[in-house]
């Protein structure tokens, strides 16, 4: 039987990284390559079998983002987004109406969903975001504006979070199903990027946006709590993405070392080597915690800060190589992409800053009996 890893990679070779370079180059994934992973599965991977997902283990989610990062990180952050923080949540948090209307969608890959937190005034510190809801007749009015959004001008359905009162700070948070096309609902721009220029990021506005009141998603004033558990998982779908590239960027730099190259390239080697190691080891414990239903957290932001820290050093070190070398000019246009792509990964779904902070907290925590 063939194991969604063994899916991955021949979907991976097959259809996307032959256009790794042509989608970076075009700002854009093409609506063939998305179609073709959803015939495979892929978008339903975490959504559970009633609504025709697959209920796949954060294992094989988390396999399937290497392989597909492996290929192209712009196409395994569509996805990741997709999966992690917008079908997940979903899927734990919905009504049985609202599990009903999207996730048999979202599962066949023909409605994407975002995640609509950070806002240009606040990023990291998310309990005090300034987006704004109230009771609106028999729903909600949302007015506020999000940036950094992955998928937000193609998702059919985005989690908006505001806050009732931002003196509340979390507990004044609750989450919305926004639909695309709502009234008041705009993307107001596209963002240009370093790297990670193939997936979808933008800036979107809420102007008296009006919601029903079944969009809500969870219980009111828990939105902080959604918005938490889904970026505690989500954390391991990006050091899934970043051990993806961290291999992809091995593999270049192992080619421009040989037995009869200088110690210190061959240290080079070695060192990465053993980093990419690390990193698959620290992804597969956080992904079988999680699995294994024991608290997962302190796993899954040690494999984000340190997975996002090694593809970072290990494509930066592959792009000195193929330069240094000469190579031709699809090889070097290759190890850039490796390296600009990289860099998003120790900023995105928690900072390096931020995981630091995470687990020094639980880190010095007292034990408990």
């Amino acid at each position: 039987m063939t194991t969604w890893r063994e899916r991955a990679q021949t979907a991976v070779r097959d259809f996307v990284t032959p256009l790794a370079d042509s989608i970076d180059r075009a700002h854009a994934v093409p609506h063939s390559v998305q179609q073709r992973l959803a015939e495979e599965g892929f978008f339903g991977l975490s959504i559970p079998t009633q609504y025709g997902g697959a209920a796949a283990s954060a294992e094989d989610i988390a396999a399937v983002l290497e392989e597909v990062s492996f290929g192209s990180l712009s196409v395994a952050t569509d996805l990741a987004v997709h999966l992690s923080v917008a079908s997940a949540p979903i899927a734990r948090w919905g009504t049985a109406a609202q599990k009903e209307h999207w996730l048999p969608a979202m599962a066949r890959g023909e409605w994407l969903g975002a995640f609509a937190l950070t806002e240009p005034e606040v990023g990291s510190d998310s309990q005090h975001i300034q987006t704004k809801y109230t009771a609106a007749g028999d729903g909600f009015r949302i007015d506020g504006s999000k940036i950094f959004i992955t998928n937000g001008g193609q998702a059919r359905v985005v989690l908006v979070f505001a806050t009732r009162d931002p003196k509340l700070e979390a507990r004044g948070i609750s989450c919305f199903l926004v639909e695309r096309g709502s009234p008041g609902f705009s993307v107001t721009r596209r963002l240009d990027k370093l790297g990670l220029r193939g997936s979808e990021t933008t800036e979107l506005l809420f102007d008296g946006c009006r919601v029903p009141a079944g969009a809500m998603l969870g219980p009111e004033g828990k939105g902080f709590e959604v918005a938490m558990s889904a970026l505690e998982g989500g954390r391991i779908g990006i050091s899934a993405t970043s051990l993806g590239v961290a291999r992809a960027a091995l593999r270049v730099l192992s080619s421009h070392v040989r037995p009869s190259s200088e110690e210190w390239r061959r240290s080079v080697l070695s060192r990465a080597h053993v980093s990419v190691e690390a990193a698959s080891a620290l992804v597969q414990r956080a992904a079988r915690l999680k699995d294994s239903g024991a608290d997962y957290g302190l796993a899954a932001s040690s494999a984000k800060l340190f997975c996002s820290q090694v593809a970072f050093q290990v494509a930066s070190r592959a792009y000195d190589f193929t330069v240094e070398d000469g190579a031709d000019h699809d090889e070097v246009q290759g190890a850039e992409r490796l390296f600009r792509d990289s860099r998003v990964l120790t900023i995105v779904e928690g900072t390096t800053e931020i995981q630091e902070l995470i687990l020094g907290r639980k880190l010095s925590a007292p034990a408990r009996d």
